[in-house]
């Protein structure tokens, strides 16, 4: 194993064997939460899943029988804290299979439904089986930038790149929306000189059907039920839908965005890594966001976004104690473990749209690029006896 005062360039001290060696502890440290699932992990997914039901049903009450100032505030922020615990740590998670092993039907991968525009199908689809097997690879992860801006100095700069930061702006305030259109594969389509599909169809047809009934629920029925306080509810609805999306895009942004976090060429990845090497790539494509115990439940412990993308299927409220753990892997193996408060990581994001939205060399890095070129090396480098890790994500 190699020494834990490694210098930089990180990923050049590694070994493949020192890769495959990484690839066995986190191999342990996933196996430790599967053995010690249990009831108290059951009971935090239904006290929550309770907990959110109970805020949203409550907060609508509010604004449908109050009239003044205090009410509409109290009732728009439970409800916008209802929409963000249904998005984040519970519905992203639910979806991702974490809780199956409960063999709850009512609480399963398979059967859960969320207040959300994508169908839930669609987004394992484009999150699940792509983003998470694809992590950070330019041209196959098309969460990283959403296919509408630059993310890397190697795709070469062009006068469009100017807008991204605009671009990401509207981004965030039509999250929701803009997750919607991205699952559908618009991008796809339009790069395919806007051939449709039966199946794209089929699909762009659900997605319709759900962003209208979503549209009548907030915008005509629950407001209708207020009576004379119509247009002040309506109000409420979407200024709680416009917190949850900025929210959720500002979380999802610092865990794969922020400066000094890696992304990876095609050619640099073969389709048979390792385990260990699917593992590495995670670690250096993903960053954390460091604060108090409410902030990771209410970023869906995608604050922990390392251990999630390590781990994607392990329960989110076990992410906070293996933390320490998978740290302590980094800091033997000489890796930095990208962890930052909210506010440097989220300022960080988008310092790098900025800078990417220019001409090379026209704003600095905050963070100097070292691991790339030697990781592009390593992976090249086959083991004898690749472990097919495709299906850890």
């Amino acid at each position: 194993m190699t020494s834990t005062t490694v210098a930089p360039p990180l990923v050049g001290r590694l070994t493949r064997a020192d890769v495959e060696d990484l690839g066995r502890e986190l191999d342990d440290i996933r196996q430790s939460v599967i053995d010690s699932r249990g009831s108290s992990d059951a009971a935090y997914i239904r006290r929550l899943i309770k907990l959110r039901r109970g805020l949203e049903l409550g907060s609508r009450l509010i604004l449908m029988t109050s009239r003044g100032r205090p009410g509409w505030v109290l009732g728009t922020g439970g409800l916008a804290l209802a929409k963000v615990l249904d998005n984040m740590e519970i519905g992203h998670n639910v979806l991702h299979g974490q809780w199956d092993w409960m063999r709850d039907p009512r609480i399963h991968s398979t059967t859960w439904d969320w207040d959300f525009a994508t169908p839930p199908d669609l987004w394992q689809r484009a999150h699940n089986q792509t983003h998470h097997a694809f992590t950070n690879i330019v041209g196959q992860d098309n969460d990283l930038g959403y296919g509408i801006m630059r993310v890397d100095e190697a795709q070469p700069w062009e006068r469009r790149h100017l807008a991204q930061p605009v671009l990401n702006l509207l981004n965030a305030l039509v999250f929701e929306h803009g997750i919607a259109a991205y699952d559908l594969g618009l991008g796809v389509v339009k790069r395919n000189g806007g051939e449709r599909t039966p199946e794209f169809r089929a699909d762009l047809d659900r997605t319709l059907a759900r962003v209208r009934r979503q549209a009548v629920k907030e915008l005509v029925a629950w407001p209708a039920l207020s009576g004379r306080g119509f247009a002040r509810t309506a109000a409420a609805n979407v200024t709680a839908n416009l917190i949850r999306n900025v929210w959720s895009h500002s979380v999802i942004m610092c865990g794969h965005f922020p400066e000094g976090v890696e992304v990876f060429e095609q050619e640099a990845v073969r389709s048979d890594e390792s385990r260990g090497e699917w593992y590495l790539r995670q670690m250096l494509g993903s960053a954390d966001i460091t604060g108090p115990g409410w902030l990771h439940v209410l970023a869906g412990n995608l604050s922990h976004q390392i251990e999630h993308h390590l781990f994607p299927d392990l329960p989110s409220n076990r992410y906070a104690e293996i933390a320490p753990r998978v740290r302590g892997v980094f800091d033997r193996f000489g890796l930095r473990y990208h962890a930052a408060p909210l506010p440097k990581q989220v300022l960080s994001a988008w310092h790098r749209v900025l800078r990417l939205s220019l001409p090379d060399d026209w704003l600095a890095e905050t963070t100097a690029r070292t691991a790339l070129p030697r990781l592009r090396e390593l992976l090249r480098a086959r083991p004898i006896a690749p472990a097919g890790a495709r299906t850890a994500g």
